[in-house]
């Protein structure tokens, strides 16, 4: 019979792994945005975050299961941040300047942390272990995209004129286009990115 006592030691416990998971992998993740996956091993990871092999391999499985914790991490934080556009817009022409603005200002500011994404994704048409994580990923991309087209048509009173797998896969390519053009260094990416969500929404609806 298990007491009250028990039972918070077990959560206390519980939470303590996952907030050894979520320190580790936050460590990890530095490591896994500059060099990517094929060319990072749990050494490396150890080795830039102050643990030990054996404590990275007593929290995580395998390299895999790092890689997909962090990156589902990182993209739910995404997901919040721009679903507060969506959320709090009340005006058409206003949410066409939040939402290029606010894909900018995420790619801008975690270019590394998108190419790790991507990275992530090409990998999956190779390593199967990837897959299902890969497409959750994906299925909550094309929801928030959903959302901000939804919005747009009901602020300027049509119906979206695509499903939602097809706008999440024409902003998906102009948001992969464009890192590629950020990462060269290419100056006109980001206002072009701004300009192409403005373009894609009024198209999509």
């Amino acid at each position: 019979m298990t007491t009250d006592a028990d039972d918070r030691i077990a959560r206390r416990q519980v939470d303590k792994f996952a907030e050894r998971r979520r320190q580790l992998a936050d460590a990890a993740l530095t490591t896994l945005a500059a060099e990517g996956y094929a060319r990072t091993s749990l050494r490396d990871i150890a080795r830039e975050s102050g643990f030990s092999v054996g404590v990275v391999h007593y929290y995580f499985r395998d390299k895999v299961e790092l890689i997909t914790y962090c990156v589902r991490r990182y993209k739910a934080a995404c997901v919040e941040r721009y679903d507060a556009i969506a959320a709090h817009a009340t005006d058409a022409e206003a949410l066409l300047r939040d939402a290029g603005d606010g894909l900018a200002a995420t790619l801008e500011q975690d270019a590394l942390m998108h190419r790790l994404w991507y990275d992530l994704r090409s990998q999956a048409l190779f390593e199967e272990s990837f897959r299902l994580d890969v497409a959750d990923i994906d299925a909550s991309l094309e929801r928030m995209i959903a959302r901000i087209v939804d919005t747009y048509a009901e602020l300027v009173g049509v119906a979206p004129r695509c499903p939602s797998a097809l706008a999440y896969a024409a902003f998906d390519g102009l948001f992969q286009q464009t890192l590629l053009r950020h990462l060269s260094g290419d100056p006109a990416a980001l206002d072009d990115l701004r300009a192409g969500t403005r373009t894609l929404l009024t198209h999509l609806v």
